[in-house]
């Protein structure tokens, strides 16, 4: 991305978050491009950890590295964490002994076609008028 370019998305970026949206980057660290640098430039909140980081943590401390370094940056620039690909409660606690705040993944819900999600949102709002929208460690 030029100079340039990278103004303008800012710019876009910021006005995004003066309507109220939250931005988040998703697959932090995966094999996509992440760059860290972008990380300080741009107004995110929120960093998505990539399932590859995610899958292995529970495996032992070297394994787990990747995870805890990503939550810990999260945490030293002020932002959140969502734990992506979380499939087993071990996962879960080993990530919330990190620090990561949120995560999302089959041990929580498979995917769901709209009229499952429509009742699984009339059921939850019936109980609590707050839906959350992954969920917490």
């Amino acid at each position: 991305m030029h100079v340039f370019e990278t103004k303008q998305t800012v710019e876009k970026l910021n006005g995004l978050r003066a309507l109220g949206v939250r931005l988040a980057i998703d697959d932090f660290g995966g094999t996509g491009y992440s760059s860290l640098a972008y990380l300080r430039q741009f107004p995110i909140e929120t960093i998505k950890i990539d399932r590859s980081f995610v899958q292995s943590v529970a495996n032992g401390p070297e394994d787990a590295a990747l995870a805890r370094a990503v939550i810990k940056l999260a945490d030293t620039l002020g932002m959140s964490t969502v734990a992506e690909g979380v499939e087993t409660q071990a996962q879960a606690d080993q990530l919330a002994s990190f620090g990561c705040q949120v995560g999302q993944g089959f041990l929580y819900s498979g995917s769901m076609t709209p009229a499952q999600l429509e009742n699984l949102l009339t059921e939850q709002h019936q109980t609590s008028p707050i839906i959350p929208a992954v969920i917490t460690l």
